[in-house]
């Protein structure tokens, strides 16, 4: 890979080809942490990059983030990760993953030549990116972001994710500089049923940011101070992808705002992608409207 570009944010991660089955009914959905945060990046006119791990056969999903502008940097391989997800009630944090199929796992050498302000990690379980890739990313002069769940959720033997803790925790956390988890998998990690109290000993394990999504909205702890901001979707669609869009929304306008700013505008972004399903569709002056009316309603 020759690259000579600066990027303002490089996001990391496979494309999974989505099975969603809920009370609505049952429907296939191009997602991939990657690939719901590049649709955000995009949408803010930062210049981004993409990093990923799919079949040739599902190259739509690179050819559509390069109509957006973004730049794929693609490892096709022989299949792409296949997650089916069911949510049996209309509670969105209750949900049981399966994984079909996997695309593979990265490697430092698929990162090494890239530079960015940000690195956001989005590995859908334990095994898709190891030490080395965080290795090889601390390395750079940039924030690195990372999604838990790459490290804390593994494959159990019928296929299903579960989540667990795990041996390098401190390892992983020690060299982070903004760490995204959903409720349960913070109560997990820290045991503690309390947002705040999870996210202050989280962030003593390393982490200068700590980002947790919930059913209702999004708390951000970050220099000490803790910042809470619901979501306010008009309805209730596309639950998958909530966490992947919150955290790239936030350590997007994290890169040019306070933290307290940018997490309103996390929650806002995350609430007009929970319209509809897939990747979030919006304009950036859709989400200023949206962000406004919120705040003239306050």
């Amino acid at each position: 890979m020759q690259v000579n570009e600066i990027y303002d944010v490089v996001l990391i991660g496979n494309y999974t080809k989505d099975t969603i089955v809920s009370p609505a009914g049952t429907r296939q959905v191009d997602g991939g942490g990657f690939n719901y945060g590049a649709h955000v990046a995009a949408m803010m006119g930062l210049k981004t990059a993409a990093v990923t791990r799919l079949a040739r056969e599902d190259r739509r999903v690179v050819e559509n983030l390069q109509r957006l502008g973004v730049a794929v940097f693609p490892t096709y391989t022989p299949e792409s990760t296949c997650l089916r997800l069911y949510y049996p009630t209309t509670d969105p944090d209750e949900r049981v993953i399966t994984v079909t199929a996997s695309a593979g796992s990265f490697t430092p050498e698929q990162v090494r030549a890239l530079q960015a302000r940000a690195f956001i990690l989005n590995a859908s379980f334990r095994g898709e990116a190891g030490l080395d890739v965080i290795g090889e990313l601390r390395r750079k002069a940039a924030r690195l972001a990372v999604d838990i769940q790459g490290f804390l959720r593994v494959v159990s033997e019928d296929g299903t994710l579960r989540a667990t803790d795990w041996e390098e925790r401190e390892a992983v956390l020690g060299q982070v500089d903004v760490l995204k988890a959903d409720v349960v998998e913070a109560g997990l990690l820290t045991g503690e049923p309390d947002l705040e109290r999870a996210a202050r000993k989280i962030a003593a394990w390393g982490p200068k940011e700590v980002v947790v999504t919930h059913r209702d909205g999004v708390l951000v702890l970050a220099e000490g101070r803790s910042y809470r901001e619901a979501f306010r979707p008009r309805q209730m669609v596309g639950r998958s992808g909530r966490g992947d869009t919150c955290l790239a929304a936030y350590v997007c306008r994290r890169l040019s705002a306070p933290a307290e700013e940018a997490t309103r505008w996390a929650a806002a972004v995350t609430s007009l992608k929970m319209e509809a399903e897939g990747p979030l569709r919006r304009r950036r002056e859709e989400v200023e409207q949206f962000l406004a009316a919120c705040c003239s309603r306050e």
